[in-house]
């Protein structure tokens, strides 16, 4: 990322790294608990801002979008400034618009919200991965990387049913108050103790904005960027519909309760912060990329094709398949680690930036792709709720798998040593 970080035989290791490493991935979870706990209250929200349904997907496709289109940004600033400069500022806007959020008394206020928490958040992710390259050394950075989405997709795993428990007791107002009285405390860690290892010393004669776009032109020529971005976008897009939208309705459709039906969904995400841990570990102590991608995409295609097309079973078979599909799907984390194999050190946070983009431009196409199929099986007379439907509708995530399958046979090896 910069060329003043250590290097990574002399990069820091110690308590402050793993502090520094620590307010950079509670930031993750912070603007994640926002992202998950609108799909909680939303419907509190309409009702007490008198929206329509129309109005309430706008606003969280107004965020996805935002978040999307602000990360292609989100890498030079971190390669350009630093992780202070960018994250100090991020951690307020959210703040700021988590507490707009929780006094918002109109649709346009709603969206401002929106709005301004996208901004600040499209720095978070990328963001944690940098400090984890630049404390910890970039010859760890696809390790420290996955324990990053380790703490997000654990926290995932149970914030929605600690969100439902505390809105049994509170209202959603009072509730995000305290979220965003989290962000000040936040705030006032990172400006006591976040800091990078090194300055960043950023060019002085060239122009702010010709520097981010010369960033983003260097890393957008090669070729391997695109190949390893669309692979993993397609993995994480399909995780990202299933476990944000559509893996309860699938197992209601397999028999399942509503309690049944979450709780599986939850284990999408208790798979994937389990595979988190092991799977950039399982990729350096392997020196490879490529088969480990391969590996996980394939549990990914397995455990789906079992839940579309396979009879009915056990709940504990189905809770099974769905830990497995999360597992499987922090394959999409070695896409991070092959891009940033080449590109040079300075680029990494701008290459993770390109990556992550796309996945959620993805993921925002995933997640329509099942309603859709949805309503074109009820015009060609496929009775809704069926196994039927559910295997028509479910297509496009398993294409979508095998396309990612596919990329990922074709691609060539970047670790290091096995160039």
């Amino acid at each position: 990322m910069n060329t003043n970080a250590p290097a990574p035989d002399t990069a820091p290791a110690g308590p402050r790294a793993w502090l520094v490493w620590s307010i950079a991935v509670a930031f993750v979870i912070f603007y994640f608990s926002f992202q998950t706990g609108y799909s909680i209250v939303n419907a509190s929200v309409q009702r007490d801002v008198d929206l329509d349904i129309a109005q309430v997907g706008l606003i969280a496709a107004t965020y996805t979008w935002a978040f999307a289109i602000c990360q292609f940004l989100s890498g030079p600033l971190l390669d350009r400034l630093g992780a202070r400069k960018v994250l100090l500022p991020a951690i307020v806007l959210v703040t700021i618009g988590v507490f707009v959020f929780a006094s918002a008394r109109s649709f346009g206020t709603l969206m401002l919200s929106q709005l301004i928490i996208a901004v600040g958040a499209c720095t978070g992710f990328v963001g944690a991965g940098y400090v984890g390259g630049s404390w910890f050394g970039w010859a760890k950075y696809s390790f420290m990387f996955g324990l990053v989405q380790f703490a997000a997709s654990l926290f995932s795993a149970f914030n929605q049913n600690l969100l439902g428990l505390a809105l049994d007791h509170m209202h959603w107002r009072p509730l995000f108050g305290y979220v965003g009285a989290f962000g000040v405390v936040l705030l006032i860690a990172a400006v006591l103790w976040l800091r990078d290892p090194a300055p960043v010393v950023a060019p002085t004669r060239e122009p702010f904005l010709s520097n981010v776009a010369k960033s983003m032109l260097a890393v957008a020529r090669i070729p391997h960027t695109w190949v390893a971005a669309v692979a993993g976008a397609f993995c994480f897009g399909v995780m990202l519909a299933l476990g944000v939208v559509w893996a309860p309705k699938l197992l209601l459709v397999r028999g399942h309760g509503v309690d049944s039906a979450n709780l599986a969904a939850s284990l999408l995400w208790l798979g994937l912060a389990a595979g988190c841990f092991i799977a950039p570990w399982l990729s350096d102590r392997l020196r490879r990329r490529k088969l480990p991608m391969i590996v996980g995409i394939g549990i990914q295609i397995f455990a789906l094709a079992l839940l579309l097309y396979a009879p009915p079973m056990l709940a504990p078979f189905d809770f099974f398949l769905c830990f497995a599909f999360g597992f499987g799907n922090s394959a999409h984390m070695l896409a991070f680690s092959t891009a940033a194999d080449v590109v040079e050190p300075r680029y990494i946070g701008t290459s993770a930036a390109i990556v992550n983009g796309l996945m959620f431009i993805v993921g925002g196409l995933m997640i329509s792709r099942p309603g859709l199929r949805g309503g074109l099986a009820l015009e060609t007379g496929i009775a809704p709720g069926t196994q039927d439907m559910a295997q028509f509708a479910g297509r496009p995530l398993l294409a979508g798998l095998v396309i990612a399958l596919v990329i990922a046979l074709l691609m060539r090896e970047t670790y290091p040593s096995a160039r």
